[in-house]
């Protein structure tokens, strides 16, 4: 264990002592943390995945540059831009475009996603997750994106998990050169899947040994009897946070999400960086989404 994750353990594991029962349930792993930092310090973004009805309709009823204008107008410190809702013949000279009005709209890219697949064996559709991945890195550095939102994926029906575990460690390994020297950081998110308990993440965590590899924490993510305390031990390990709305209690009726309760998780896991709000609920965004940002910008 290098000096600065020993250093970040230590810091962790004092303050998990300290943290509420919730913070530190019992089954969690010594894992060296990613990263040691200082005491938390949280801001705000917003996905376009928020507004991906608006985005995706037919024709588009807003577009990337109506999206960062909306999130200046609304308040947020940052967006961030789903991969997939950039036009697809959008070239260089249009993310500098896009890049330049998020500027002059006083809003910060705190990161992009991409809907890339990692549980591929070696061959050309694994060949395909790699280049779009590298074309992504490239594209977040020009924007200056500091983190991509990323999946494992899911296991093929003809494959075994710890198949699909190793494609996943070696397309990772592959990829984090690329986004180490273009300066981006690649968070893997609790997507279901090959990641939808903790035990599946940690071990991805555990197997990944790099400094530009880290956790995506989707709060929504974890169908299982005790979500806050699932994200709990993952909260050390994240980069990036997607903050939903709802939670959904295995066994139990989907419920408002305690937006104290998170952001509590976080700080007490030293957690800095942008808290991005990810809306999915039924009621019309236009509508929600104020309530939801007063709300979140009080507790940040």
């Amino acid at each position: 264990m290098s000096r600065e994750n020993r250093r970040g353990f230590l810091t962790r594991s004092l303050l998990a002592a300290a943290a509420p029962a919730v913070l530190r349930p019992s089954t969690a792993r010594a894992i060296p943390p990613v990263f040691h930092r200082r005491p938390s310090h949280l801001k705000l973004s917003v996905a376009a995945y928020s507004y991906r009805q608006m985005l995706t309709a037919k024709p588009p009823t807003m577009d990337m540059f109506g999206f960062v204008d909306l999130a200046a107008d609304l308040g947020f410190d940052a967006v961030e831009p789903t991969s997939y809702y950039f036009p697809v013949d959008a070239d260089d000279a249009y993310f500098a475009r896009w890049k330049r009005h998020a500027f002059l709209q006083g809003m910060d890219v705190s990161g992009t996603a991409i809907g890339n697949n990692f549980c591929v064996p070696s061959g050309p559709k694994r060949d395909e997750q790699i280049a779009l991945t590298k074309k992504w890195i490239d594209r977040a550095a020009a924007i200056g994106a500091p983190v991509i939102r990323t999946f494992a994926g899911t296991v093929p029906k003809d494959a075994t998990e710890d198949a699909a575990f190793g494609w996943v460690v070696e397309c990772y390994n592959e990829v984090l050169p690329h986004a180490e020297a273009r300066g981006v950081v690649l968070a893997v998110e609790n997507h279901g899947g090959i990641t939808a308990t903790p035990q599946q993440l940690l071990r991805i965590i555990e197997a990944i040994d790099h400094k530009n590899f880290g956790v995506n924490l989707d709060t929504a993510n974890f169908r299982t009897e005790d979500p806050y305390a699932d994200l709990a031990l993952l909260a050390p390990y994240a980069v990036n946070v997607q903050v939903k709305t709802e939670i959904h209690p295995k066994g139990r009726p989907t419920e408002d999400v305690d937006f104290g309760k998170i952001v509590d998780m976080l700080r007490h896991a030293l957690y800095s960086g942008y808290v991005v709000l990810e809306y999915e609920a039924k009621e019309d965004v236009l509508t929600a989404m104020p309530y939801h940002v007063a709300k979140l910008r009080k507790l940040l």
